[in-house]
């Protein structure tokens, strides 16, 4: 048996090219079926036509491959934003993410003037090991200069098998002179947990994403060590952060919410067919041991994210604080299609316990506050929600579809007012009806 994954992945746009066929008007039974299924084969031989029109009389020779690939992915951007076909290396670079770990050197890497610039060395890499600091600019790799490579190109030619050696040419604040480095690389796990005591009394965990199979051990590992900095006496709650977490796994979304649940549905998706329903429910046990939790979302959250988000909502286990969520609730399924690559197939629609479908609406937090943008961004960033995505699936329970919200996160604490505010509520500062949640509304279990 083939191995499928359930993925709730963040937002996919691209251009469509929609095949119609035309449907009979009046026949009924094995006839109507005969006829639909010639009417296809018929579109499939004008498909056939076109083909050989391109691939002799095309101005150019084209690549035959691509012309099929294009085609494909035409037929699947054409149904909703989020099936896709993904070619063979995409495939093997979406295994990656959801292994969770690769070859590499360990580093956090952004885009600068068109070099490499590291935001951080992960604790115990090689990157960290070999001194790689924060706001080094990486101009050469392995003797190639990195002008001229998109981020995407520069991060492939830093990964590698373990044990590979690699040479970095630096350009570092203060020294004069470019700095050598070379690092062997190792296994690096990648970190979409990441945790912190906040004034001596809040613990803060920040899920970057769900992509990784190791989400949910991250997540335990990151509250226990916020339980070893503070006594449980003095621990007043948690803040989790999913603002700007774009989806990932299925599973992993439903072991997170699992660990702050003790009972009750999770999550529920549903396809095509009433058989192909299927509920998740939550089993014994809070990470948290009870405490106080406030989840903080914005435009930015979307798919497995609002999925714990709408679970702990409606259990009322937590308080939802910042702005509307993305609003994609439906879900994709890899199929791996032989040495080709897969196909990213949506295949169901996800409902919070309650019943809700977010998709094209969102979560709608139980304490609205979005956050201020900086002058220099203001007019400049647009705000998205699944509603503003060409082809995206209608949601038959709305009325009106809503908009996204912005998705704007302050890199410096100090400017972040949701989170701030979220502190403030569990430290007795601010009061608000929504906080702590009102247990006798959440939903029967």
């Amino acid at each position: 048996m083939r191995k499928i994954s359930l993925f709730l992945l963040g937002t996919v746009a691209g251009a469509a090219l929609v095949l119609f066929a035309v449907q009979p008007r009046a026949l009924t039974g094995a006839s109507a079926e005969a006829a639909a299924n010639s009417d296809t084969y018929r579109q499939l031989n004008l498909f056939g036509d076109i083909f050989e029109h391109v691939r002799a009389q095309y101005v150019e020779k084209p690549n035959e491959s691509k012309l099929i690939e294009n085609a494909i992915n035409g037929m699947l951007t054409g149904l909703d934003p989020h099936s896709a076909f993904l070619d063979a290396k995409n495939f093997k670079d979406m295994q990656t993410q959801t292994r969770g770990e690769f070859g590499g050197l360990g580093i956090e890497v952004t885009m600068e003037d068109g070099l490499v610039k590291v935001v951080s060395p992960m604790d115990g890499t090689p990157a960290a090991r070999a001194g790689i600091q924060p706001n080094d600019l990486i101009y050469q790799l392995d003797g190639e200069q990195v002008k001229g490579l998109t981020l995407e190109q520069a991060v492939d030619k830093m990964r590698g098998p373990a044990n590979s050696a690699i040479e970095l040419k630096i350009l570092r604040k203060g020294v004069d002179k470019p700095v050598d480095v070379k690092i062997v690389r190792e296994v690096i796990s990648i970190r979409n947990v990441r945790s912190r005591v906040e004034g001596g009394d809040i613990g803060y965990v920040r899920i970057v994403s769900f992509q990784g199979e190791r989400t949910m051990e991250q997540l335990k590992q990151g509250v226990a060590d916020i339980q070893k900095q503070v006594p449980a006496d003095k621990l007043k709650g948690y803040v989790v952060d999913l603002r700007n977490n774009g989806g990932g796994l299925l599973d992993q979304a439903i072991l997170v919410s699992d660990a702050f649940l003790e009972r009750g549905e999770i999550v529920s998706t549903r396809g095509r067919n009433p058989e192909d329903t299927m509920r998740h429910n939550a089993h014994p046990g809070d990470i948290t041991g009870g405490k106080p939790i406030i989840v903080l979302i914005n435009g930015g959250s979307a798919s497995a994210s609002e999925i714990v988000a709408g679970a702990l909502q409606d259990h009322k286990r937590a308080t939802l604080l910042g702005s509307r969520s993305f609003g994609k609730g439906s879900v994709q399924t890899v199929i791996p299609v032989g040495s080709f690559g897969a196909l990213k197939l949506t295949t169901a629609r996800y409902f919070t316990p309650s019943g809700r479908s977010i998709q094209a609406q969102g979560i709608e937090p139980d304490i609205e506050l979005v956050q201020d943008l900086p002058e220099d961004l203001k007019g400049k960033v647009e705000t998205r929600g699944e509603s503003s995505l060409r082809g995206h699936l209608k949601n038959a329970e709305l009325k009106e579809e809503q908009k996204g919200s912005p998705a704007y996160v302050p890199t410096d604490p100090k400017d972040d007012k949701q989170l701030n505010m979220a502190m403030e509520l569990m430290r007795g500062v601010q009061k608000n009806a929504a906080y702590p949640p009102n247990m006798k509304a959440a939903i029967p279990n």
